[in-house]
């Protein structure tokens, strides 16, 4: 795989409250402006994410690094939407930037359901079938014109060697907490893992938050933030965080995982935990918080 990337410094977030989302409503969208808005609980990092009414959301990005995935997923989701087995946020509508708010933003479908959480699942191995036969699916769209690694996503779906410094800087953190030298040992068998295949899409953050079940099982995927069409084993860092041993191999068997892509969704897995762990112990240290602060 290719050389890492500079990350560059830590984005500077703004703040928006209700009262700032019902004036851009209110203004690009008045045919929606009775609506009630309200925060969404564990709205994430990259985004502002509000209710409007019962059946949409509002997103609006905290930065404008996180700002340029609004135009990728404004022109990709609809196209890739009918092509998966799982709903995922559709648009409805894309606000402009204004006075009070610097970027564009975007209103979508709400999707129903409850994070992803292990004791929420009622079937380990459904649910790991489940997460293989989505990505399957997402990996087998015409990449074609797709958004490849860059800013917009955070370098997901490129070389991991982008993440070597703040995954490095975590183990100094983490010594003495952990144990090292394994944790060495995965990271350079992941580094050293080659990838000759042709790009495909991949989401960029399979994660609980962005995993939604109904009735204990995966109904939806949401936020495509991090999406993209490069080296998907950025999507196997799921199989360690999120499934458990059995499902873990159900998963790899269906997927038909080679050896490289498993080390290198492992290598993507063990950066996502250890730079989030060691962000517990050290919050000062911007280069270990990244991770932490870009779910």
């Amino acid at each position: 795989m290719s050389g890492g990337h500079d990350l560059g410094p830590l984005p500077a977030r703004v703040t928006v409250d209700s009262e700032l989302v019902q004036r851009l409503i209110a203004t690009q969208f008045p045919q929606w402006s009775a609506l009630p808005v309200t925060p969404v609980a564990l709205g994430g990092w990259d985004n502002w994410t509000f209710h409007l009414g019962p059946e949409m959301s509002i997103r609006l990005p905290s930065a404008a690094e996180y700002a340029l995935a609004v135009e990728k997923e404004q022109h990709w989701l609809p196209q890739i939407a009918g092509q998966l087995p799982l709903p995922i946020p559709t648009p409805l509508g894309k606000g402009r930037p204004s006075e009070d708010y610097p970027f564009s933003w975007s209103v979508y479908a709400w999707l129903d359901g409850e994070t992803a959480a292990a004791d929420r699942v009622a079937d380990p191995l459904r649910f790991a079938e489940d997460l293989a036969d989505f990505l399957e699916a997402l990996q087998q769209i015409d990449p074609t014109g797709g958004p490849r690694p860059g800013t917009h996503n955070w370098f997901r779906g490129g070389s991991l060697r982008t993440f070597d410094a703040t995954l490095r800087n975590a183990l100094s953190v983490l010594e003495g907490r952990i144990d090292v030298g394994l944790a060495e040992d995965i990271w350079g068998a992941a580094l050293s893992a080659p990838w000759d295949r042709a790009p495909a899409w991949f989401h960029g953050d399979i994660a609980q938050g962005n995993l939604l079940l109904v009735d204990g099982r995966l109904a939806a995927v949401i936020d495509f933030g991090t999406c993209g069409v490069g080296d998907p084993s950025c999507d196997l860092a799921g199989a360690w965080t999120l499934l458990t041993s059995e499902g873990r191999n159900v998963f790899r068997n269906q997927l038909d995982i080679d050896a490289p892509a498993w080390a290198r969704g492992r290598g993507w897995a063990l950066w996502k935990t250890l730079s989030t762990y060691a962000g517990t112990f050290d919050q000062q240290d911007a280069r270990v918080t990244r991770c932490s602060q870009r779910p």
